[in-house]
């Protein structure tokens, strides 16, 4: 892991969000990460590795209660972790950008692509789950759950690939419903390629296809990969990513 080392302070509460930068010439390239996972992940090594390697810069970060940054993870909410976003561009993407997001990061790519802002010049997106608090999580869970959550209490998941228990407040699935974007078409002026495993279990390939639907007027590409799981951090699978983020940033 290198790169400098970047830590920014939330105005709301002062809570530390930490990244690593990897300098270079633009655009610069915005790592946004997954639900629950950081900035050292394969996928996000294999992006900075390529910026060092092609002399561009690399920004990726942890959200709040994830990996270095600061904050409980129980208190993560997606309007919370995207003003994180936020605050991370405005501070380290300059002039001209684009974004690269992983699952939960494809949501924050497309809620970030949204606002239409100076010098976006496309996403990259891996298995994108925008909207996956409403329309893939909350119906995934057991009726005792869901029970739970509608009466405003908090429940325990079992955690993915080796990883601990956690929670959730009846508030993440609330803050969620506010940010979704699947429920009418979206407009965001740039292009957009998505990669896809057809096996993957935790967002269906059905959802990606919803959000080409969505995208009435940009340029899409969908790329589906047959026997791809949800994380695609597969050497071959990696090399689709760099593809991607070469042809955004006009290698």
């Amino acid at each position: 892991m290198t790169g400098r080392a970047i830590s920014i302070t939330m105005p709301d509460d002062g809570r530390i969000i930490r990244g690593l930068v990897d300098d270079g010439a633009g655009p610069t390239v915005v790592w946004l990460g997954g639900f629950r996972s950081d900035m050292t992940g394969a996928k996000a090594e294999a992006v900075a590795a390529w910026g060092r390697a092609h002399g561009r810069k690399v920004v990726r970060f942890d959200y709040s209660g994830h990996g270095a940054s600061g904050g409980d993870f129980e208190h993560g909410r997606i309007g919370r972790w995207l003003a994180e976003a936020q605050a991370v561009i405005a501070a380290e993407a300059g002039a001209d950008f684009l974004l690269v997001g992983s699952s939960m990061g494809g949501w924050m790519a497309l809620l970030l692509a949204r606002e239409r802002p100076a010098g976006l010049r496309g996403l990259a997106l891996v298995a994108p789950a925008p909207d996956f608090t409403e329309k893939l999580f909350y119906p995934a869970l057991p009726a005792e759950a869901r029970a739970r959550v509608d009466a405003g209490g908090t429940i325990d998941i079992p955690g993915e690939y080796g990883s601990p228990d956690y929670r959730l407040a009846a508030d993440f699935f609330r803050d969620g419903a506010r940010h979704n974007l699947l429920d009418g078409p979206l407009r965001l002026g740039v292009p957009v390629i998505i990669l896809q495993g057809m096996a993957d279990a935790s967002v269906p390939h059905a959802h990606a296809r919803r959000i080409v639907d969505r995208l009435v007027d940009d340029d899409v590409v969908l790329t589906l990969v047959k026997d791809g799981d949800h994380r695609l951090s597969r050497p071959a699978d990696i090399d689709l990513l760099l593809d991607a983020v070469g042809r955004l940033a006009g290698e």
